[in-house]
């Protein structure tokens, strides 16, 4: 007699609907943790609002302008994006929030209160979407 044969008489079998019922509840919750995960992934892979910075120009002391290539969804709507201006020194000179209307591509003005080096694209955000740091 094995050992387990020996425990069941001791403490009896367990009732053979409990394994089953295991291995379907298992199934279920494995089923339902990938529909989640696939539907997280699909959503934050195909944002409402999409920016790009083409390039900028440095037109002064106080003003660089931006070209900035924005694609809205036809569901988007209250979408803001911004962007930095940065000094030499990596430091935030300047910035601006601007609404697009439609997708295409913008001129974006950014005043700063020095000479601006670069341009960050912060991002673009739509309502019920995170907003951009």
């Amino acid at each position: 007699m094995t050992s387990q044969d020996l425990m069941a008489q001791r403490y009896g079998a367990p009732a053979p609907w409990r394994r089953r019922a295991a291995v379907i509840a298992t199934v279920v919750l494995a089923v339902v943790s990938g529909l989640l995960v696939a539907w997280a992934a699909w959503t934050h892979a195909t944002p409402e609002a999409r920016s790009e910075l083409v390039g900028f120009t440095v037109t002064d002391e106080h003003e660089v302008v931006a070209d900035v290539q924005v694609q809205l969804s036809d569901r988007a709507s209250g979408v803001q994006c911004v962007l930095r201006a940065l000094a030499e020194d990596k430091s935030a000179v300047g910035e601006a929030v601007f609404t697009p209307e439609d997708s295409g591509r913008l001129s974006v003005p950014i005043r700063t209160e020095r000479r601006a080096t670069a341009v960050e694209k912060v991002g673009c955000t739509a309502d019920g979407q995170k907003r951009p740091r």
